[in-house]
């Protein structure tokens, strides 16, 4: 059987990743404007780091380079002090999403592509269906205790959200993290904004409240979906993936990415099983990667 030929290069799928990452220089990222382009384009990106992950990055695109080198004094490197603040700015205009989302780490996401994780991670549930989760077991008590403080009041202050669900005590300072970590990731909260006043904390608010729109629009889409719009967003701007890294990425079982895969194929968004030059094994390439010279995609 004759082997196939590769559909393009590594040094290609790493071009076409500079271009949408924005890792070239007349491509970064300067401002609010082509931040909120950056994000819209890309769909979903980490915020400071892109953790040694083939996704997208804020600070990689305001570095506009590839790998940058974390800084020694990052209170005073101007990539790091504009990466922060876009990285605030942006969510508490409502112009995103942010939080702890893909694979727990900070992810800012664009409003377009929002109601697709809404409906892949709260698979239809609404404001108060988070009750649910709770007696199904994947939800914990202090989670529980977290969303009802803020039903009965919202937004509220870190200090004041800890006072609410009696959680102040130094004690149990861990397990009202990880609650709001777990709360982050199932798209129940949302942080609303950073107060220095004069001490630091965040303001935070139920998901419902500050983005309605993404929500509701998202209780009407179906999970098979929502999975196909997420695979095709990060495949459209990576170029090149495998099936395993897309199930780890998006918390995905192996056949609900073999589904949405085959249905990108039989719509000629997407190519499977296809060799790569330079890499190894059987990727899922974009359609148009093999039309695309290193010099075209620059």
């Amino acid at each position: 059987m004759p082997v196939p030929r590769p559909v393009g290069t590594h040094q290609a799928v790493e071009a076409w990743r500079d271009r949408a990452f924005r890792r070239l220089p007349r491509l970064k990222v300067r401002g609010e404007r082509s931040a909120l382009r950056f994000v819209n384009d890309v769909g979903f990106c980490f915020t400071l780091s892109d953790f040694g992950l083939p996704v997208a990055s804020l600070y990689v695109a305001v570095c506009g380079r590839r790998h940058p080198r974390w800084p020694k004094h990052t209170h005073h490197d101007p990539e790091i002090g504009l990466t922060w603040d876009l990285k605030d700015r942006l969510p508490a205009k409502r112009l995103t999403y942010y939080g702890k989302l893909l694979k727990g780490k900070p992810t800012l996401v664009s409003l377009d592509l929002l109601p697709a994780f809404c409906a892949l991670i709260r698979d239809g549930k609404g404001s108060g269906d988070y009750i649910v989760d709770y007696r199904q077991g994947r939800m914990s008590r202090a989670a529980v205790a977290i969303l009802e403080a803020l039903h009965d009041a919202s937004p509220l202050a870190t200090p004041d959200l800890r006072k609410a669900v009696m959680m102040r005590d130094p004690d149990r300072g861990a397990e009202f993290d990880r609650a709001m970590a777990e709360l982050q990731r199932a798209l129940w909260i949302v942080k609303v904004e950073e107060v220095y006043d004069p001490d630091f904390y965040y303001r935070w608010d139920l998901l419902d409240n500050w983005l309605p729109g993404p929500v509701a629009a998202s209780l009407d889409l179906p999970r098979d979906e929502a999975v196909r719009r997420l695979v095709a967003a990060y495949l459209r701007n990576a170029a090149a993936s495998q099936p395993r890294f897309l199930a780890g990425l998006f918390g995905l079982g192996g056949g609900e990415v073999e589904t949405a895969l085959r249905w990108l194929e039989a719509k000629g968004q997407i190519r499977l099983d296809q060799r790569v030059r330079g890499l190894p094994g059987s990727w899922v390439v974009w359609k148009s990667l093999g039309n695309a010279t290193t010099d075209e995609r620059r």
